[in-house]
Formats: C-alpha cells, structure tokens, sequence
C-alpha cells in the first residue's frame, strides 16, 4: 500500500500537468509514450515468451494514423476529420464484440487464446482507439479556450476513478452477486451500482462546471452512464486476457500499481467511446 501511495503521489500530478499544459503537439508525444510502453505489455498477452515485433508493428501502425491524420488538421468545422470518425466508430464496434468475449469466457477463448494473430489485432483495436480518443478529446475547441479539453479529459478521467472507488467500497461493503465470476471473481453487482452511482454524482457537478443547456443534460448524463459501463467493460476484458497469458499484473512497471495496462484499462474503452458521444450528440 505504501509502495501503491507513493507511486501515485508521483504518476498522478504528472499526467495532470501533461494533460493541462502541454501543447497538442507535446501532448500527442506524450500519449504515444503512454501507448508504446503498454503496447510493450501487451506483447506478454500475446505470448509467453514475448516478441519486440510486437512494439514495432503498433509502433509503425500508429505512425500510420498519424501520417494519415495529423494532429493540427484532426477537426473541421465542427467535427473532426473523417478518418478520426472512422476510427471511433470501430473502436465502438470492438467494444461490442469484447462483451461477448467477456460474458461467455472461458469458451470464448477458444476462438482467440492460442492465436496470436488475433490477439495482436485486439491490442490494435484496444490501443490506437485509445490514443486518437485522447488527442481528439485534448484539442476540442483548443484554438478558442486551451484548457478546455483538458477539462473534458479530465472529466473522463475522473468519471473512471470515481466508478472504481465506488465499486470498490460498495462492493467490499455489500457486494454478494458476483458480476463475472469466471473473469474476475473479486468484482460484484453490487460493486458496479455502487460504481454508477459515483459517477453519477461526478456529473452532475461536472454538469453544473461545464454549464450543459437543459436541452442537452438527460445526453451527457446518459453519455457519462455509458462511458461508466464500459470503463468496466475494459477492466474485465484486460483481465480475461490476463488469465489466458497466465499473468497477475501486465507488468511491474508501476511499483505497486502493476504495469501501465493495468492503470488504463478502464480507460482504453471509456475514452474512445466518450469522444465518439460527445462529437455526435455533445457538441
């Protein structure tokens, strides 16, 4: 615990900063580090005995992204580039079948656990979404109020640790309905309601900061409720493929905290999908 405090005493006002302060440009380098080092991990879900090919081929591909999308030209008018979209929407798209993975594990693992092909392609899909959601959501309105992506990710960000705070609490408290016994056994039902409705109390402050019009408020609410559910969504599918791997933690990295993964699951659903909701219904 002391090991887990003084990690985050360090790792947590570091990555406020680099989300309030710096440039785009500085900004996008810094999610690109954040999404090398866990695709550094992601090659030990792959296989036991990992592969730097791996890093390299989620390295290139998102050098791609970024050949093809650069960050100063990521928004039009309103919306951002097509290609953005495009890859929002797939990430949704991945999300959706990860819940199958999820609720019929371990039999769906029959299909995935010894290809490392496929797994490969679930990292992709986990990651680059992960990064642009990042990007896309730091430069909204940037040219007219800097900090006021920071404040949307930041709100993200928070909706996510307020959902793990409450499920923890509220499931150590009462939890007695297991919600996936097979992919993680500690988490309950009872957890995950206590975990909305800590969320749910984080909007409506945030409501309130950001001065949501009435027209609007039953969206961001709805569009916080769903950015929850699938924050634990990304939880349990790293965990599933934790299991497979045969590993407790991605990494140790993180003294006291495990490996990068293990910090931003949640995070890698919660983020891309927000920012698909908010550049279709919020803005």
């Amino acid at each position: 615990m002391k090991q887990r405090i003084i990690t985050a005493l360090v790792l947590a006002p570091l990555a406020i900063a680099a989300i309030f302060f710096l440039p785009l440009k500085f900004f996008t380098l810094f999610a690109a580090g954040i999404f090398l080092l866990a695709s550094k991990e992601w090659a030990g879900f792959v296989s036991k005995t990992p592969s730097s090919a791996v890093l390299y081929i989620f390295g290139l591909i998102l050098g791609i992204t970024l050949m093809l999308m650069p960050v100063e030209a990521i928004w039009g008018s309103q919306i951002p580039n097509e290609y953005i979209i495009s890859g929002l929407v797939t990430a949704a798209l991945w999300w959706c079948v990860a819940f199958l993975l999820v609720a019929r594990y371990p039999n769906s693992a029959t299909l995935w656990g010894s290809s490392k092909l496929i797994k490969s392609l679930f990292g992709l899909l986990t990651l680059v979404p992960f990064f642009w959601g990042l990007v896309v959501l730091r430069s909204v309105n940037m040219h007219h109020d800097f900090y006021f992506g920071a404040q949307l990710l930041m709100f993200v960000f928070l909706l996510v640790w307020a959902a793990d705070t409450g499920a923890y609490f509220t499931g150590k408290s009462f939890g007695k309905h297991k919600l996936a016994p097979n992919v993680s056994p500690g988490k309950t039902i009872e957890g995950l309601i206590g975990g909305l409705l800590s969320s749910m109390i984080v909007t409506y402050f945030a409501s309130n900061f950001f001065a949501i019009p009435a027209d609007k408020l039953t969206l961001f609410f709805a569009a916080s409720l769903i950015t929850t559910l699938v924050s634990a969504l990304g939880d349990l599918t790293e965990s599933i493929f934790k299991r497979e791997a045969g590993l407790k933690d991605s990494s140790n990295l993180l003294p006291g905290h495990g490996g990068i993964l293990d910090r931003i699951d949640s995070l890698t659903a919660a983020v891309p999908v927000f920012a698909l909701i908010y550049i279709y219904w919020l803005i």
